[in-house]
C-alpha cells in the first residue's frame, strides 16, 4: 500500500494542469491529422494554432496528452512574453492537492520561491484545478504580463492574476530547465527558435 501511494504521489508530482480528451475520454470526431480546436481556446486565443503535442509517460504509466497552442510566429526562446495555451488531457486520475503541490515543485526547477509566495500560488492552484479523473481536461491560458486563466472541460475554473506565476507555471512545461526536456520538445515542434 505505501509502494502504491509512492507510486501515485510521484506521478501526481509530475504533473500540474491537464487536459487532452472530452469528459468520459472521447475524442470528437474530426479529420485525420486535422487537431480539434475546442470552443474556449477559440474564444480565449482566436488566432492560435497547434504548435506541438507529446504524451507524458513516467515508468510505463501514461500521465496525460499535452498540446500546445499559440498565435503564428509564436517562439520557443520568448515563450513567457507571448500568448499562449496549454491543454492537458488527463489519462490517469489525481487529487488537486498532489497536482498542486507537484505544479510548485516544478516551478522551483526555474525560480526560487518563499514560502509565502509558494502558500498563495498553492491556494490559487486549488482554486482553479480540481481533483482530475481519466478523460478530464485542464486548458491553461498565459496572459503575459497578467496572468493565467483555466478551464477543466470546457468550463472556466477561474485565474491566478500573477505575471510571475504564470511565467513559472507555464514553464514547467516549456523552460529549457523542465524536469521532461522531450515532452518540451514535442510541444515545442512547431515553434521558432
Amino acid at each position: 500500500m505505501k509502494l502504491r501511494r509512492m507510486l501515485v504521489a510521484a506521478v501526481a508530482g509530475l504533473l500540474c494542469a491537464g487536459a487532452v480528451l472530452a469528459q468520459g475520454g472521447e475524442t470528437p470526431a474530426a479529420e485525420p491529422g486535422v487537431a480539434v480546436v475546442r470552443p474556449e481556446l477559440k474564444d480565449a486565443l482566436p488566432q492560435s494554432q497547434l504548435i506541438g503535442k507529446g504524451r507524458l509517460t513516467i515508468w510505463g504509466f501514461q500521465v496525460y496528452d499535452a498540446r500546445l497552442w499559440a498565435p503564428a510566429g509564436f517562439a520557443a526562446g520568448s515563450y513567457a512574453t507571448q500568448p499562449l495555451a496549454l491543454e492537458l488531457a488527463y489519462l490517469r486520475d489525481f487529487e488537486a492537492k498532489d497536482v498542486a503541490e507537484r505544479s510548485l515543485q516544478e516551478m522551483r526547477r526555474s525560480q526560487a520561491i518563499s514560502e509565502a509566495q509558494a502558500a498563495r500560488w498553492r491556494a490559487g492552484l486549488l482554486r482553479v484545478i480540481p481533483n482530475v479523473s481519466r478523460g478530464d481536461r485542464i486548458l491553461g491560458l498565459h496572459r503575459p504580463g497578467v496572468g493565467a486563466a483555466f478551464w477543466v472541460n470546457g468550463k472556466v475554473t477561474g485565474e491566478i492574476r500573477d505575471a510571475e506565476f504564470a511565467r513559472l507555471f507555464f514553464g514547467i512545461w516549456l523552460s529549457p530547465q523542465t524536469s521532461e526536456p522531450k515532452l518540451r520538445d514535442a510541444l515545442l515542434a512547431g515553434a521558432g527558435p
